[in-house]
């Protein structure tokens, strides 16, 4: 009988019920299967996390504020405490940097994610009270009442993790339970964040089934799961194919679904600032692109750059870069067969290879390809069709006026961004690209390349649709993130006492508190 590793569900360790096959991790980058063999879980497995998760979620939603926070600190502390296994683990399953980009970027950044909801939790600035004294009206945002299903994208073993990431932290601040589908991409890293989780869950006293894990599934059966009404919402972070498929699922039930899909991010580079510094904006370029061998959802996937001297240098310069660097690896060989088919697909549209273009295994060449901007306009479905990976489409233009066509063009994206003159020679071009690409994009970029993204309240890594499924919210960022697993509650004359705290009279934590239309931390004088 074959051995797998243990599933969490129900507050336990347990072996898989029905498990319906193994996997196991791949090593990116010696392009073998390492580690010990993971379930692929089956519908008793599935039924039972979710029937635990359902018994959880009223226990959950009425836990104080000081427990939830108490869980989440003690979770980015153990993260921290065992940063070296993690590290490990991580860089052994993506091939991702352990240096700096998996101990000193990605782990730090998801512990100060955890430790943000836990700030969040405890002033409850997510909870947005609204008081009308006069008509005896009061609302504030809410638990759901029942689980969050989270599904971990294969590229942030750490930040995005089912288990760990922003999704996962959002959903537990707002008080539910969490049903985490971890990435195959990355299940022993996935592994030990979810015995992280569950100590520090214990630890707390908060119920034991609010958090479960499961390291696959069937596609069929992640389908059905999608549709169940016992779900409140979805978390979803991924392909656009596999997105849109869980989304006409929970569409069908009536089970809100934030899900992050693609995005090209075009980058424009204004004559004036090319002209100032565009030797210095291809570097920028070549290390955005190719970081992370291009696996981010913040990839530069496309550049606009006009004719003339300065942009054909800024080209020339590019692929000259391009073409040194060496192959560059991906998380898995599908990665490179997906990325080989994107860019068949661009060059069918119209786009013209200047570099790369090769790959095998879990490798590819850094690609550049051309295309002149007519050709895009005329294209522009196809030649915006996102390539997850190393791999980059530059427009060229005639002018600022077909830069905004081409803007006026694109589809939903997390971003844009657009490079202007320090000395204000671009200012009129600015406003003339801005102006059509502010709709078509979650966050408007100056002078520098889309890739980091900042944990901050004022930060949106969301965006119109395809780069999400809702325009309004955000995957990063607390309070806002959070908002996306709330329900807005309203009370109509109930009794003081009998209100949650945020909306009481009284008001001892000082909470900003929308009152008759004026923000306010004072109490209510009944």
């Amino acid at each position: 009988m074959s051995t797998f590793e243990p599933v969490l569900i129900a507050g336990n360790w347990r072996a898989p019920l029905d498990p319906q096959g193994s996997f196991r991790a791949d090593d990116p980058a010696r392009a073998e299967t390492i580690g010990p063999a993971f379930p692929i879980s089956g519908q008793a497995d599935i039924e039972a996390a979710l029937c635990a998760a359902v018994a959880a979620a009223d226990a959950l939603s009425s836990a104080s504020p000081e427990r939830i926070a108490d869980f989440l600190e003690r979770y980015a502390d153990a993260i921290e405490a065992d940063a070296d296994q993690l590290v490990a683990l991580a860089h052994a399953e993506t091939a991702l940097p352990a240096e700096p980009r998996l101990r000193s970027v990605e782990l730090p950044r998801t512990s100060n994610q955890l430790r943000l909801a836990a700030k969040a939790v405890c002033d409850n600035a997510w909870t947005d009270p609204v008081i009308d004294t006069r008509l005896g009206l009061r609302a504030h945002r809410a638990p759901l009442n029942k689980p969050v299903l989270v599904f971990g994208p294969n590229n942030f073993p750490f930040a995005f993790n089912a288990i760990a990431g922003s999704d996962f932290a959002s959903a537990i601040a707002a008080r539910n339970p969490v049903l985490a589908k971890a990435h195959s991409s990355h299940p022993a890293t996935s592994q030990r964040l979810a015995q992280r989780a569950h100590e520090a869950l214990l630890a707390a006293g908060l119920p034991a089934a609010s958090v479960q894990m499961l390291y696959h599934f069937d596609n069929a059966l992640g389908l059905h799961l999608a549709g169940d009404t016992r779900l409140g919402a979805i978390g979803f972070t991924g392909s656009r194919t596999g997105g849109l498929a869980l989304k006409a699922a929970a569409d069908k039930a009536g089970v809100p679904m934030y899900a992050e899909l693609s995005s090209v991010n075009p980058v424009f580079l204004l004559p004036g600032a090319l002209a100032e510094r565009g030797d210095a904006l291809a570097q920028e370029f070549f290390t955005s692109c190719t970081m992370g061998s291009g696996q981010f959802c913040t990839n530069p996937g496309i550049v606009i750059v006009p004719r003339g001297r300065h942009g054909d240098a800024f080209v020339a310069a590019s692929t000259k870069l391009f073409a040194e660097t060496s192959s560059k690896v991906l998380f898995s060989h599908g990665v490179q067969q997906n990325l080989a088919r994107a860019l068949e697909g661009l060059l069918l549209a119209g786009a013209e290879l200047l570099v790369g273009g090769s790959g095998d295994g879990f490798r590819f060449d850094a690609t550049l390809l051309s295309v002149e901007g007519k050709t895009f306009l005329s294209h522009a479905q196809a030649l915006q069709a996102e390539a997850f990976g190393p791999l980059s489409l530059i427009i060229r233009v005639e002018d600022v006026t077909e830069m905004a066509a081409i803007a006026a063009a694109f589809e939903g994206n997390l971003t844009g961004t657009i490079y202007r003159a320090d000395n204000g020679s671009d200012d009129d071009g600015w406003h003339a690209v801005a102006a059509p690409l502010r709709a078509r994009v979650g966050r408007l970029i100056a002078n520098k390349m889309p890739t980091g993204v900042a944990v901050s309240p004022a930060m949106n890594h969301g965006g119109p649709y395809p780069s999400t499924g809702h325009p309004g919210f955000t995957a990063v960022g607390m309070p806002a993130a959070i908002h996306r697993f709330t329900a807005l509650h309203c009370y109509d004359g109930v009794a003081d006492a009998l209100l949650p705290p945020e909306l009481r009279n009284h008001n001892p934590q000082r909470l900003q508190r929308l009152i008759d239309g004026r923000w306010s931390e004072a109490d209510i004088q009944a």
